[in-house]
């Protein structure tokens, strides 16, 4: 078996078993080692496809029902092991020749212009709301929860992730805030509710746009905030504020530029940007062939140095980076549990197929934060060096903790 081969020079520690698509057995790892994992492959074709790119074939032999996770386990910890493996070995000259090409390509796999952004958006955003709510907290935040505390539920990290964010951003009643991605308006409503500012939020999905026009007028606060299916690149004006939670993913490389400099026009000069995206640490990777292909297309996580060189180009002040580690493991963690318990109600909207590929997605995330090198980093920006205050002490107030549990804890403002 072709897949062997490769698995042989993978599988160090742990222990996996492999049966073909003939009913043989294939062994690797240590075979003393606690938790083994096995998995069947259901047709002869994986055989070579699993050895030629396992990074697309795997995912979507799952999908297809042809290969399953027999014991030990499930596809997350079958993911895992492996992850577990890779993660921090040396690249081999095959990989660093596919990583070539793939950096080559992706000037045109990440153009990104505004049709094919909106129609990226539509591929994933656009989908059933109920599918959603099997797995969001109340509030939608479909980004990284801040679990300030451990112990913290969902509800609660994200909505000490949205305070957070509102402290960074220093906000009064009269700013004016742009959020750059709105998603399904969680965190304009909470700025608007809980500071008083006015927020012009932005998307290029039509569900998320329709979700918070209505939630907006729900909450009695149409008054307070907008929302608009607008490309930040046709957006003018000027704020004192702008943020973007989760957007960055989907601008693509060649973009960044226009991207921080978009930031900077619509900034006041003493205004504050705060922006929080994934990224991955040391040599940046390109996206993985299945991930592009059913969850994100379009879509990347830059390194860190791909980020802070187009700030500089930009002529932001980079003021702060925060770098959230494993809070992005513990929020996946919560979902992809949440979305297996409503497993039959997802199959019910789409089918079995649909609900493995999610699945898959939300695992292979989970082991990306958790045994690789995906992290998330907040920029707090600004056009001037002292428009923030020069220490974080502002951030982390005391009794924060038992305060983020309490019903009504607001965002407090630095005056």
């Amino acid at each position: 078996m072709l897949f062997g081969i490769l698995l042989r020079k993978v599988i160090l520690q742990g222990r996996l078993t492999v049966y073909d698509a003939n009913g043989q057995k294939h062994e690797f790892g240590d075979p003393a080692a606690a938790n083994p994992i096995s998995i069947r492959l259901h047709t002869p074709a994986l055989h070579w496809k699993l050895a030629l790119n396992p990074r697309l074939y795997i995912g979507e032999a799952y999908m297809d029902g042809t290969l399953t996770v027999e014991e030990g386990g499930t596809i997350f910890d079958l993911l895992a092991l492996v992850v577990s493996n890779t993660a921090h070995r040396e690249v081999s000259i095959l990989d660093r020749w596919g990583l070539r090409m793939r950096r080559w390509l992706r000037a045109f796999s990440q153009a990104n212009p505004v049709q094919r952004s909106r129609s990226n958006v539509a591929h994933h955003y656009d989908l059933s709301t109920d599918l959603y709510e099997m797995f969001l907290d109340a509030r939608r935040q479909y980004s990284c929860a801040y679990f300030a505390d451990p112990s913290m539920s969902l509800e609660e990290a994200q909505r000490a992730k949205l305070d957070h964010i509102a402290r960074k951003l220093l906000l009064e009643p009269h700013h004016r805030v742009l959020d750059i991605g709105c998603g399904w308006g969680g965190l304009a409503l909470h700025i608007a509710e809980t500071t008083g500012a006015h927020v012009t939020g932005i998307t290029l999905s039509a569900e998320q746009h329709a979700y918070a026009v209505a939630s907006a007028k729900e909450r009695g606060l149409t008054d307070k905030v907008a929302f608009h299916l607008r490309d930040y690149r046709n957006e003018t004006g000027t704020y004192d504020r702008v943020v973007s939670v989760g957007m960055f993913e989907h601008v693509g490389v060649p973009n960044y530029d226009t991207f921080f400099e978009t930031i900077r026009d619509r900034l006041m000069p003493d205004g504050v940007a705060m922006m929080h995206t994934i990224v991955q640490g040391g040599t940046p990777w390109p996206t993985n062939p299945w991930l592009m292909k059913y969850i994100f297309p379009g879509g990347y996580c830059p390194a860190v140095s791909e980020v802070v060189t187009s700030i500089e180009r930009s002529r932001l002040w980079n003021c702060d980076m925060e770098c959230w580690r494993l809070h992005y493991a513990e929020t996946l963690r919560h979902w992809r549990d949440a979305f297996i318990a409503h497993w039959r109600d997802a199959e019910a909207l789409y089918d079995e197929r649909f609900c493995r590929m999610w699945e898959f997605y939300l695992a292979g995330c989970e082991v990306g934060f958790r045994h690789d090198n995906m992290m998330v980093v907040q920029f707090q920006l600004a056009r001037q060096r002292d428009a923030v205050p020069l220490t974080r002490d502002y951030l982390y107030q005391a009794n924060d903790k038992a305060a983020m549990r309490e019903p009504g804890y607001p965002a407090r403002r630095v005056a």
